[in-house]
């Protein structure tokens, strides 16, 4: 019998294949959970809907869409790296689903990564449509596209880390209540819909530092006010982002 009778030799698939599959489940599972569209589709594009033609909240001078875009991109990156995914894995968690995915030929960190890359596959189709709504609405963004990028990005990092944590370290039924009110509470108190000038001086200096009001406030000092690199802005995500991420990878509980 030849040495090549039973080649190729089965074994694990190349890395980067499993990552890439693993990435295409994990976005599959997302856009076809209804839930999950609800949350991170379906809502936000209705706020900017709503918001936007009819004057319920004061945004202060210009069209109210160029005011709430933003906010909504924003708010759209939480949905999704932050509540959407904090639900998913802390049922997956109480289901064994990661325990058993553990044991896998797919390390955990790529899973990790795998999960990450489909929750930026998501966001990407949630702006694209969103923009398209804003610029249906009226929306007239200016602003350097490369700070947008990095907002975007640190924010992505920022929440996924939390969201992380929280799904890692509480039951799935308390991950499932706190993701959806901390999603309820920043979409009033980020800067999201509501100026933050409309808060007390006091309590606008402490919500300035939540990585919602960093992420909005930082989206709208770009394409509503044009500004170039919103710097500030972008150390308190990093702040949130290491934080986050480092406090995940050091107490998530894989079961």
């Amino acid at each position: 019998m030849s040495a090549g009778t039973y080649a190729p030799k089965p074994g694990a698939a190349p890395l980067g294949r499993m990552i890439g599959a693993q990435t295409a489940l994990e976005t599959r599972m997302l856009l076809r959970n209804g839930e999950q569209l609800l949350l991170t589709v379906i809502i936000p594009s209705l706020l900017l809907v709503l918001f936007s033609t009819v004057d319920i909240i004061d945004t202060g001078k210009g069209k109210s869409v160029d005011f709430l875009a933003p906010g909504i991109l924003a708010l759209a990156v939480m949905s999704t790296a932050f509540t959407g995914q904090a639900i998913a894995t802390g049922f997956e968690r109480r289901y064994g689903v990661l325990k058993r995915l553990g044991a896998s030929p797919l390390p955990r960190w790529a899973l990790m990564t795998s999960k990450t890359l489909a929750v930026l596959v998501t966001e990407v189709l949630q702006v694209v449509l969103l923009t398209v709504i804003a610029f249906a609405l009226g929306w007239s963004p200016h602003g350097n596209p490369l700070a947008v990028l990095l907002l975007l990005v640190l924010g992505t990092a920022a929440f996924s880390g939390l969201g992380l944590l929280m799904a890692g370290t509480l039951k799935a039924e308390a991950t499932l209540a706190a993701a959806n009110l901390v999603f309820l509470l920043l979409l009033v108190a980020g800067g999201v819909i509501v100026p933050m000038d409309k808060f007390p001086g006091g309590v606008q200096s402490v919500l300035d530092l939540l990585p919602i009001s960093a992420l909005s406030g930082g989206l709208r000092d770009v394409l509503q006010e044009g500004a170039s690199i919103p710097w500030g802005n972008l150390a308190i995500l990093a702040v949130w982002a290491v934080l986050g991420l480092g406090s995940a990878a050091k107490f998530f509980r894989w079961e």
